[in-house]
């Protein structure tokens, strides 16, 4: 499909038009260690960034040659970015929390010549997927190595001169996907499809020059891709970058962002956060009292950090409406998003001021959408899809339709206000013993609004009934240390079971939930690098053990 998008618009343009119109605006506020942070200037992230890509062009590669970067957010990983497209090269981003096999095989599947390495937490653990041969340079924050280091490299290089552009139709980058089973897969997608995408997306986000933004979610996903790295070029903005988990609550202080978008689990977390501190009982009470009740919204949000907030939005998997309905109390209304690394992130959001209850709302403007008559997938199509799967054309083949429509692989309705419901993923739908089949999605959704569970799935196929695996908060898990504790939480559990199942088919009526022992994380592989729970990895760990937990008495188990 031909973009139409204007040249102005593309991300090499937009960077120059910041550079020369606003040169002493401060872009990035990074910190650096220890409470200090170090801002950046138009001026000079640009004056370091044309010295690396005069840099890497003098390494001879061949145009569109691709370059890798393996880091978590900082003003440098944006940096480096910009210098690869300058120098006429192509981006591979790779989550800063993949195994050692999965980064040697993005490395070698997409033929980088060369790899930028950030700010990690497990290098250690990484480093033996990196090619022994392969050229690396690390990036301010990185951990100790022999590299070459940026800031050598900029002192001693003069910057580049002149500002050289790109076609709208080259490929820009390569976003490898998270992958809930199998080997990542690249994602092509070319400079118009992201200034094509982030423009839409701007016409239902309330952004400008004068916006923030914390970036902390992977820049190796479209989510943060689109929203933080070309959000920023169509708008100038100013983003803020995270430290670390634990300085996370004084990050949001300090960013005290405009627009914020995050996971569901961390929305969970921050109510969690709330309620530790003001029991959910007493901010209910307070929260019926109209003379107090815009105080005490004010500063919870404040304590959050989003007291500024004017665009909050939720994403990546299904927001329980009980937690869009609580934030909606606090006077915070959360917009549901939906999207996915082939259609650049932009696909469906429900809107401000209108409630689409159990929906992703209506598509974006340019955005089609239809159900496929005989599976029920969800199929769309825009000028945001993907050019393809990097070197892998059958599998590109197989993901679109005869006649152009990206297959989503999830499975939905489209109401008469032409609002997307998802019921779930079209290969996660499975059959019980019974012969009836279960979406886990939408149960998943009402057994997740208790507060002690974090994440949770259900499974179990061939079995007479399914059941629900869960992982507790840590806050739940450290409750459940004594005797008594786990005896009242199991029994509040049990109840919650029973009325989850109170509003389920028959066949979808959960036998039991088991609580995991041990947290899903992603250096333990349940979890994807965007918290998504890998089906298949938890039924390799567990699914001996069904037929013994299903028609047992216990109706909540322990491991």
């Amino acid at each position: 499909m031909a973009v139409t998008v204007s040249a102005d618009k593309l991300a090499l343009q937009r960077l120059y038009h910041w550079e020369s119109s606003t040169p002493q605006r401060v872009v990035f506020t990074q910190p650096i260690g220890s409470g200090v942070v170090q801002d950046f200037t138009w001026e000079q992230a640009l004056d370091q960034t044309r010295r690396m890509a005069a840099h890497l062009k003098s390494l001879g590669f061949e145009p569109g040659s691709r370059i890798a970067i393996l880091a978590k957010n900082t003003a440098h990983w944006i940096m480096t970015d910009w210098a690869i497209w300058m120098a006429g090269y192509v981006s591979v981003p790779l989550y800063p929390t993949l195994a050692a096999h999965t980064v040697r095989q993005i490395l070698e599947h997409s033929g980088a010549e060369l790899l930028f390495i950030g700010k990690l937490d497990v290098w250690e653990e990484m480093q033996a997927g990196v090619p022994a041969e392969l050229p690396c340079i690390t990036l301010p924050l990185a951990p100790p190595t022999d590299y070459p280091a940026w800031d050598s490299i900029i002192a001693t290089t003069e910057a580049m001169q002149d500002s050289p552009l790109r076609d709208g139709a080259e490929l820009c980058t390569l976003i490898y996907t998270s992958g809930t089973t199998g080997m990542p897969k690249g994602v092509m997608h070319s400079f118009e499809n992201f200034a094509w995408s982030v423009n839409i997306g701007l016409k239902r986000i309330n952004l400008d020059s004068s916006g923030r933004m914390l970036s902390y979610l992977p820049l190796a996903h479209v989510a943060e891709r689109v929203l933080v790295e070309h959000g920023l070029l169509a708008t100038g903005m100013h983003v803020f970058f995270a430290e670390s988990l634990d300085t996370f609550a004084s990050d949001m202080q300090r960013a005290r962002p405009t627009v914020f978008f995050s996971v569901p689990r961390l929305w969970v977390k921050f109510q969690q956060g709330v309620h530790s501190k003001m029991p959910a009982a007493k901010l209910n009470r307070l929260l019926k009292i109209p003379i107090v009740r815009g105080i005490v919204r004010k500063k919870v949000l404040a304590g959050l950090g989003l007291d500024e907030c004017a665009f909050a939005a939720g994403g990546a998997a299904p927001m329980p409406t009980a937690l869009l309905d609580w934030y909606g109390t606090l006077g915070l209304e959360i917009i549901e998003v939906y999207g996915m690394s082939e259609n650049c992130g932009v696909s469906h959001a429900t809107l401000p001021g209108q409630p689409f209850p159990g929906t992703v709302g209506p598509p974006y403007e340019g955005v089609a959408h239809r159900i496929a008559p005989d599976s029920g997938e969800i199929e769309m199509k825009s000028e945001g899809l993907m050019l393809g799967y990097y070197q892998a054309p059958e599998q590109t083949a197989d993901t679109f339709t005869h006649d152009g429509w990206l297959r989503t692989g999830d499975k939905g309705v489209i109401d008469e206000r032409d609002n997307l419901r998802i019921i779930g993923r079209v290969k996660d739908l499975f059959k019980t013993g019974k012969g009836k089949y279960v979406a886990p999605g939408p149960i998943e959704n009402k057994l997740g609004t208790h507060p002690a569970i974090e994440a949770c799935c259900v499974t179990g196929a061939n079995l007479g009934q399914p059941l629900g695996l869960l992982m507790l908060a840590p806050e739940a898990m450290a409750s459940a240390g004594s005797e008594a504790g786990r005896n009242a939480l199991g029994e509040t559990l049990a109840a919650h079971l029973q009325a989850v199942n109170a509003q389920l088919d028959p066949h979808e009526r959960l036998d039991c939930v088991v609580i995991a022992a041990e947290a899903w994380t992603v250096d333990n592989d349940i979890l994807t690098p965007t918290m998504k729970i890998k089906r298949n990895k938890l039924e390799e760990l567990f699914e001996d053990d069904y037929e013994r937990w299903v028609g047992a008495k216990q109706k909540v188990i322990w491991l």
